[in-house]
């Protein structure tokens, strides 16, 4: 009778420490503001390890934990995010099937290009496949910066994003100083000019 009681309790323990719940200092998804402060993050990592992506240039020492990480993008190209270490950084979660997130693909799109060479942006797919993917970046027109391919939704549990059409934006320290929906993308470039200066 003791093992029946046991067994759920140690299988939920379990998927808690699998899903990365542990430090407590994750953005919470319910904040009016969409502001949240977090500096801890999962030491698990994507898969297919490589470099290239990003514009940042920081040696090992000077990459944020919440940096790193690997990953592949939409294209198969191989990604490293320490790449984005040392600039403001928007990562863009998004579903290819997600009416918000195209809403939301001009103006990301925009602010990519606006402020190149000063902030990273980098969308991150998931929710489908990379086929959908792929599609959904040529018939947005936001190819002008890489997107990540996160079919297993490591990346998205990294951040703790539980539901596409969500930015996350870091300070060139990879604080998280923003954290939300933002319809149609409003908002995002002032967000992004108040981290660049």
């Amino acid at each position: 009778m003791r093992t029946r009681t046991l067994l759920p309790a140690v299988l939920t323990v379990a998927s808690l420490t699998v899903v990365g719940c542990g430090s407590g200092d994750g953005p919470d998804s319910g904040d009016v503001a969409g502001r949240a402060s977090s500096s801890a993050a999962p030491e698990t990592t994507a898969s297919d390890a490589g470099t290239g992506g990003g514009t940042g240039a920081a040696g090992a020492s000077q990459v944020p934990e919440v940096l790193r990480f690997t990953g592949t993008t939409v294209d198969g190209e191989p990604f490293d995010a320490a790449t984005l270490a040392g600039r403001p950084t928007v990562l863009w979660f998004w579903a290819p099937w997600c009416p918000k997130c195209r809403a939301q693909a001009a103006e990301t799109a925009k602010v990519a290009e606006e402020y190149e060479g000063r902030a990273n942006v980098v969308g991150v797919a998931g929710l489908d496949s990379q086929d959908a993917m792929r599609d959904f970046v040529d018939q947005t027109g936001t190819g002008s910066f890489p997107h990540l391919s996160d079919e297993a939704g490591e990346v998205w549990k990294r951040f703790e994003v539980t539901e596409q059409s969500r930015y996350v934006i870091l300070d060139k320290d990879g604080e998280t100083v923003y954290e939300g929906v933002l319809p149609g993308g409003e908002g995002l470039s002032g967000e992004v000019a108040g981290l660049t200066g």
